[in-house]
Parts: C-alpha cells; structure tokens; sequence
C-alpha cells in the first residue's frame, strides 16, 4: 500500500537515509524490506515489529527504538484499519439522484460504515489502531524526536473522510456509531493541531496529509474483487472531475514526500495536505484547511492524555 511505495519514493529523494520499517509482524517486516532492497540494494533499511493495536506492543517496540536510535527526524503515522466495511447501496442512489454523487464518491460520507469490537486491551480497535496506538508511540518516542538540532517531523495519515459530524467528545472512541473510520481520522486531525501546539518550541511539529483514493488491500475489502474489476475503468474516468481519485499507492504518497522535503517552520498547522492526480495522470498536493474546533481538540487531548496514564498503570512492567 501507501506505506510501502511511500519507503520507495523516500529513497528516490535520498538514498542515504536510513528506513526503519515498522510492521504487524516479523514475517512482513522482513518481506516489505526484501521489497524495498529489490528497488534500492544499497539502501540501509532495518525494522521493528509492532501492532498498533495493542499498547504491549507498541510499548515494546518504543523502547526497542529508544535503544536503538539517537534521534528520528521522520515519524509517518500510516497504520489504519477498516474493519466490515459496508457501502448503504441506498445512500448512494439517493446521492446519484439529488447531486450529490460525486462528494459522496470522493469523501465516502453517508456511503461507508463498519462494524468495531474491542480489542485486547478494552479498547474500541479502530480508535485503538488509527490513532491511540500512534500516539502512545509518539508519546514514548519524545526523547528521539524533541530537543534535537534540526526539528523532527510527525506525519500523520488522514483522509477526506475525517468529518467533525462522525466525532463526538463523549464518544470519542465511537462505541456507538457507524462511522468508526470516520471518526478516528477526524480524531486524528484533532491530535496534529494540539502536538503543534505542545510541541513545536521544542522542535518537533506535526502535518496530516489525505492520500486520496487508493486502491489497496484495506480499499479491495470493501467490495468483492469482481465488482472493483467492474468498477476500475469507471473510476478512471471520474479522475477527470475527481483528482482525488490517486488510486495507485504511488500517487497516493505524494503528499507524504512532498512534506519530507519542506521546511516544518512554513507549514500551516491547520491545513490537511492532499495527494491529488490529474485526469492525465499528474500528480501534486493541494492543502485544504482543515475543519476542527481548537477548544475541541485540546479537550480530545486531555482525554488522550487521561487513557493514556490508566495504560501505562497497566503496562508499568514495559516502561523504562
């Protein structure tokens, strides 16, 4: 997916940075870097092993990165699930007939909901794994990521479907709705602006970016692989009114590369960074402003803050 030809690309830039590729599991890991060397032989590319959605696990591979960098200059928050997706049929022909087809097609709204559970932890495991797991790590990673001498960067992986109506501060890890996806990238937008705010003096910022429609593993369950077969020459054809429609992982990691070469000083906190590609097959980003309430966000982080200390009350024996 967006990950793997994100690592690719990044090389492309500069092949003297060293990749450190975190996945699921040892076997992945070890396959993505067999992948990433195929392209790039001479490249340094090393691994950790980490589920996002279970805070052992993230606890365990924050201190493993903590032994073993100085510093992280480039921390991309990529991992994002989206369990039992289903698309309301309905909705969308009520779209078709009233106009608003294409939003919907490009933002998912109204069209997309899934079913969550709790995970391991006695968390809701979309909440756990699109967001509260990154920022556990983030949070266990500041000594690598603040106080050095250039700044260091978080780039989160939102989406266009991030919408403030699918968020609610009293449900924050949507227990009750739907729209569990909608909701944890809405969250996630949150979370940037306040790190921001936090941290920027101490020299690590933050920026979310929206890769588009892609087509991926995560993208390919939503529907049977018979119909996206159907589908595909129709989707390339809305490109030409929806430049959102990335739909190669390639495309879609255009904002997360033009990011790595910008100065974090000259961003704007509150812009959301999105890969487009023209009907032609242009690529560029274009930043949109993104829609959140800062009274809201930092009442979100102090929640974040709060379910984080009951995490690491349970989990004291992983700490340093």
């Amino acid at each position: 997916g967006v990950g793997l030809a994100l690592c690719r690309r990044l090389l492309e830039e500069d092949g003297r940075i060293h990749l450190c590729v975190a996945c699921r599991n040892a076997q992945k890991s070890e396959a993505t870097r067999d992948l990433i060397l195929e392209a790039h032989p001479a490249a340094q590319v090393s691994t950790v092993e980490v589920d996002l959605g279970s805070l052992a696990s993230v606890l365990r591979a924050a201190r493993e990165l903590r032994c073993r960098f100085q510093r992280l200059d480039f921390v991309y928050l990529n991992a994002g699930i989206m369990p039992n997706p289903h698309v309301n049929l309905k909705a969308l022909w009520k779209g078709l007939l009233t106009g608003r087809v294409l939003h919907m097609l490009t933002t998912a709204e109204g069209i997309m909901t899934q079913t969550d559970r709790l995970n391991g932890d006695g968390l809701q495991e979309v909440f756990a794994t699109n967001l509260f797991g990154h920022f556990i790590l983030v949070r266990q990673l500041e000594s690598l990521l603040c106080g050095n001498e250039k700044p260091s960067r978080l780039i989160w992986t939102s989406s266009s479907n991030a919408r403030e109506s699918a968020f609610s501060l009293s449900d924050y890890q949507h227990a009750k709705g739907q729209e569990s996806y909608s909701s944890s990238k809405y969250a996630t937008d949150l979370t940037s602006v306040v790190l921001n705010r936090k941290l920027n003096k101490q020299g690590l910022y933050s920026s979310v970016v929206c890769p588009g429609l892609v087509m991926s593993n995560m993208t390919y369950r939503i529907l049977p692989v018979f119909l996206w077969k159907l589908l595909m020459p129709i989707m390339w054809l809305i490109r030409f009114f929806a430049k959102t429609y990335t739909l190669t992982p390639y495309n879609g990691a255009e904002a997360h590369v033009w990011l790595f070469k910008q100065k974090p000083e000259y961003l704007d906190a509150l812009v959301k960074y999105h890969s487009c590609t023209s009907g032609l097959g242009k690529n560029y980003v274009e930043p949109r402003k993104i829609d959140v309430d800062e009274e809201t966000a930092e009442k979100f982080y102090q929640k974040l803050l709060e379910l984080e200390e009951q995490a690491l009350e349970r989990y004291g024996d992983l700490l340093d």
